[in-house]
């Protein structure tokens, strides 16, 4: 007969680390995001579109190109609308029905504290948005883009903050609203920063005025810093600084004001 050593089957009874916890958090969340079907048009198949059509068709005018050529153009602005449609748009709807159906209820039941909460999203959000850009690249590639390699460096350090800033704000929206309100509101602001928020249209082709609004939004940072990045080959120190703003601010005020019901 087998004698074990006293107190080897005694209970110890814990949470796990919070590293481990973040981790399986993140993956439960992009794995949930991966499979769902409105995610993954919103996420990746729009942006596609949009890609190969402004890329392919003569719709964008050519005094905004300058010397640069379509898909160059206008694959910078394509990544900075995944990151806002997955991070933003994307997290704030799946929090605000999760809230609804009492997700969020039950998790807090557990060892989660709230701000893994928040930080298991944003982290599940920047594993969806670095499988949309590898997509999303692959496919500029084959219409011709070229990016600028001294840029590249700049480029991920952009959409790392980039989906920490929408991250944020989607789940201060997602947390704060009844998920139909949520629905709407986030769509109309996607759509108000698609054509109005610095991705489609430059600041430089605005009023001076409105031009530097754009430019302290986070949709207007993005686009503007990776077309710096990807086509100039520049670092783009300024809009770093207000995704880096808008990221903490949004954050600390999530993780305060986020509603478990």
């Amino acid at each position: 007969m087998t004698v074990f050593e006293p107190g080897v089957f005694t209970p110890a009874p814990g949470r796990g680390s919070l590293g481990r916890m973040l981790r399986t958090h993140a993956r439960v969340e992009a794995s949930l995001t991966l499979r769902h079907g409105e995610q993954v048009l919103l996420t990746l198949l729009i942006p596609l579109a949009l890609l190969i059509g402004l890329s392919l068709l003569n719709i964008l005018p050519a005094s905004s190109l300058g010397s640069t050529s379509k898909v160059d153009w206008i694959t910078p602005r394509i990544l900075a609308l995944a990151v806002m449609s997955s991070a933003f748009t994307g997290q704030a709807i799946a929090l605000g029905f999760d809230r609804r159906y009492g997700v969020l209820k039950r998790l807090s039941a557990t060892a989660l504290p709230r701000w893994l909460l928040v930080a298991g999203r944003l982290a599940a959000a920047l594993l969806v948005v670095a499988l949309q850009s590898v997509i999303i690249g692959v496919v500029a590639a084959f219409l011709g883009w070229s990016p600028s390699l001294p840029g590249l460096l700049s480029a991920v350090l952009l959409l790392v903050l980039g989906t920490l800033a929408f991250g944020a704000l989607g789940v201060l929206l997602g947390g704060a609203l009844r998920a139909e309100a949520v629905l709407a509101l986030a769509n109309i602001v996607w759509f108000v920063l698609l054509l109005a928020g610095g991705i489609l249209l430059a600041p430089s082709s605005l009023p001076s005025g409105l031009a530097v609004v754009v430019e302290l939004l986070p949709s207007g940072a993005l686009a503007e810093g990776m077309r710096t990045a990807l086509v100039d080959g520049s670092f783009a120190p300024g809009s770093l600084a207000v995704l880096a703003v808008w990221a903490v601010v949004a954050g600390v005020v999530a993780s305060r004001t986020t509603k478990l019901t």
